[in-house]
């Protein structure tokens, strides 16, 4: 923001304020008083916003946001409170906090999404886990089979082999693995969903 061009008159007048007396008259209104404000207090504002922010570009846009803002709330400027400069500059460092502490929550939020992106929903989450116990239970009720059973079983329905082509891969009549293979299921029955094998 640049100051407005000012009245060579008045601006003689005012040349002869202060700073605290030259805010008192911005906080009225007075648009010429505000250019000698403005150059004034315009190196200082920035200087102070790029030691909080360390971007020019955005230590000058914050720099800006803080005259614009002079400019707008002056009448709140108390001389018997503090200094205008210390006034000025306590705007400053609020707006550049303010825009450091904005930046930190958008690379949170950023930061957050992208974990919750990252991370399966919790109902795939189960089913993992509940197929993974399922798993493991399956694979101890198969131990507690025979050789012929558990070969039997795992070939039919992991390998996904008739009952002929079991029977011949395991050089066995195709009564007897029918048989096997029936009790190896009825056992697994038993121990998937009752918890116990029977002898």
């Amino acid at each position: 923001m640049s100051p407005p061009d000012a009245d060579p008159d008045a601006a003689e007048q005012l040349a002869k304020l202060g700073l605290d007396e030259l805010m008192v008259l911005v906080g009225r209104g007075d648009q010429d008083a505000f250019v000698p404000v403005y150059e004034a207090v315009s190196g200082a504002v920035l200087g102070l916003v790029r030691r909080v922010l360390r971007d020019p570009a955005q230590s000058e846009e914050v720099a800006q946001d803080v005259l614009v803002e002079v400019w707008r709330t002056a009448g709140r400027f108390r001389p018997e409170q503090g200094s205008a400069l210390t006034w000025v500059l306590t705007l400053a460092h609020r707006r550049a906090v303010d825009r450091v502490r904005s930046s930190q929550a958008r690379v949170e939020r950023e930061r957050r999404a992208a974990l919750l992106e990252s991370v399966p929903p919790f109902d795939d989450v189960v089913e993992q886990v509940e197929t993974g116990l399922e798993q493991q239970q399956v694979r101890r009720c198969l131990q507690s089979l025979t050789e012929l059973q558990r070969e039997s079983v795992v070939l039919a329905y992991y390998h996904g082999l008739t009952y002929r082509e079991v029977a011949d891969y395991l050089s066995q009549p195709l009564g007897t693995v029918k048989a096997r293979m029936r009790d190896g299921l009825m056992r697994l029955r038993d121990c998937l969903y009752e918890g116990e094998v029977r002898p």
